[in-house]
């Protein structure tokens, strides 16, 4: 990937881009950046060529930012609520009628093969839907019962928190970009969105299409830059942040809001089982391990990378496992029938490489995969699938992030529990079974924030009226359903009191309205009042 920080792209007249330089110039106008700022030129992984070259923020070029945002928030909050529902409608279409741009630039920034990059094309709309049609119901004012029954009135009000900062990732650049600020906006918040540099224009596609759908000038601005300062600069000034990435990076973005007492959401790491019990159906479990397991190239945090296996179907499930793993297709196409791309970086690729290698030398064996494939591209790596993995590894309780899934053997569903739940991580798991209430009640055992049955990922996530995060050090808050919209906003009880209050009155000394009150407090208990 290697991306070399330039003076200004117009001064290199041989350079090629992957994308048309008239359109990387239409899509970083809506950077908010210095008149004359420093460039630099991203690679795609699929083939180390040129992207594209982007403009770079500053620290003061967040502050204005965020200024900026704040002052069209009050605008926007007072903007009736239908209009910006039908703004998020009229998203929805936009996404659908230009998913093959948008399908580009994801393979071209991200790597991974089209049929992954689909998924965010549906997860966008999906989303945008559902808030469009829900965000009513989620923000409406709520009527609570009083200290006393009629004559305290409580009424539940949410406002805006004001600018929310997205710090959005790279694997997932334009569903994780735009859902998390869908239901930010619809709340009635303004927007500072600072996506990963190298996925920016994906984000940036989606950023253009909110605003040919009709979202106001200023209310989301967008900046460019390193985490270290840009992104530390969006967690510094803004009033929430959301923020998807590693734990590692979660919890120091949680001890910069903490000081300032500003709220987070962290959808953070996964170390993700998949059990698969004694009467799964196994064709349908092998289609959904392979899928679970190696969807975007492993770098996806439900992916599954534990594979845990009832002994009476281990041997059966494992043949046809690796017979399908073995066939998958793998190419930098911009086209359907691929099954797997690249992975993104260097990084990524080093540290799948080591994982799998440090397996190996301590006795793991590799049922299929194990390798590099240069001849596809610079950081295309085998699906691999490893067996004999043992707490010595690395890659039993650290987060590969990669096409590397490990095989454990179970003699029982409470087995399965106990080692789905040996792991500093709890975001999501999947059970394949056919008796669901079973598959229900294992479910309930897993400390994980999401449990699909007989899915992988797919199945939780894509339910958006539902909530979606991690527990343990998988993150904090969720995004979808109602928390995920409530999450941007401040509440706030405006309660009435009408004829009695909460002092002596009609001439009763303090032991009389003590004694009354105490009369009324046992009556309201026997009533079952709450």
């Amino acid at each position: 990937m290697a991306p070399d920080t330039i003076a200004d792209p117009e001064t290199d007249a041989s350079a090629t881009y992957a994308v048309e330089p008239s359109t990387a110039r239409r899509l970083t106008s809506r950077v908010v950046c210095a008149p004359r700022p420093q460039w630099r030129t991203m690679t795609s992984p699929m083939t180390g060529a040129p992207i594209a070259s982007l403009p770079l923020s500053t620290p003061a070029d967040v502050a204005v930012a965020v200024c900026a945002a704040r002052a069209a928030q009050r605008g926007w909050a007072r903007t009736p609520l239908e209009v910006r529902s039908a703004i998020m409608l009229r998203l929805h279409d936009l996404v659908l009628e230009r998913q093959v741009e948008i399908l580009d630039l994801v393979q071209l920034e991200a790597g991974k093969a089209r049929a992954h990059a689909f998924e965010e094309v549906a997860d966008t709309a999906i989303c945008a839907r559902h808030y469009a049609r829900s965000a009513a119901a989620y923000l409406r004012p709520q009527r609570h019962a009083g200290a006393f029954p009629l004559l305290s009135q409580s009424v539940e009000l949410l406002h805006p928190k004001g600018v929310v900062g997205v710090i959005s990732p790279w694997n997932y650049p334009f569903s994780l970009a735009i859902t998390d600020l869908i239901p930010a906006l619809l709340a009635g918040n303004a927007v500072v969105l600072r996506p990963d540099l190298q996925t920016a224009l994906t984000a940036l596609k989606g950023v253009e299409l909110l605003a040919e759908a009709g979202l106001p000038e200023g209310v989301l601005q967008v900046v460019l830059g390193d985490g270290e300062s840009v992104g530390q600069a969006v967690v510094e000034t803004t009033d929430y942040v959301c923020y998807t990435g590693s734990t590692a990076t979660g919890r120091l973005v949680a001890q910069a809001a903490a000081k300032r007492l500003v709220g987070v959401s962290l959808e953070l790491g996964g170390k993700n089982s998949l059990y698969v019990r004694a009467d799964a159906n196994l064709g349908k479990a092998v289609a959904g391990a392979v899928r679970s397991a190696f969807a975007s190239a492993g770098q996806l945090c439900m992916h599954t990378e534990r594979l845990i296996l009832h002994e009476q179907i281990a041997d059966e499930f494992l043949e046809r496992f690796v017979v399908a793993v073995r066939a998958m297709r793998l190419g930098p196409e911009l086209a359907y029938g691929i099954d797997m791309g690249s992975l993104l970086s260097p990084g990524q690729l080093e540290r799948t490489v080591a994982h799998v290698e440090d397996a190996r030398s301590k006795g793991a064996c590799v049922l299929v995969g194990g390798r590099a494939r240069p001849d596809l591209g610079p950081y295309f790596y085998e699906p691999t699938v490893l067996a004999g993995v043992t707490a010595a590894m690395d890659c039993r309780d650290e987060e590969t992030f990669g096409p590397v899934v490990s095989v454990y053997r179970v003699a029982s569903d409470d087995e399965a529990v106990r080692l789905a739940n040996d792991s500093d991580y709890g975001l999501n798991a999947s059970i394949f079974t056919r008796d669901v209430r079973r598959g229900r009640a294992i479910a309930r055992r897993i400390r994980a924030g999401t449990v699909n049955i007989n899915d992988g990922y797919a199945a939780a996530w894509a339910s958006t009226a539902a909530p979606m995060g991690g527990m343990k050090d998988s993150g904090l808050g969720r995004r979808h359903g109602a928390e995920g919209i409530r999450k941007y906003t401040e509440s706030q009880n405006v309660t009435a009191q009408h004829l009695v209050g909460f002092a002596p009155a009609l001439g009763l000394s303090d032991e009389q309205w003590t004694r009354g009150l105490t009369l009324a407090l046992v009556a309201m208990r026997k009533l079952g009042r709450s």
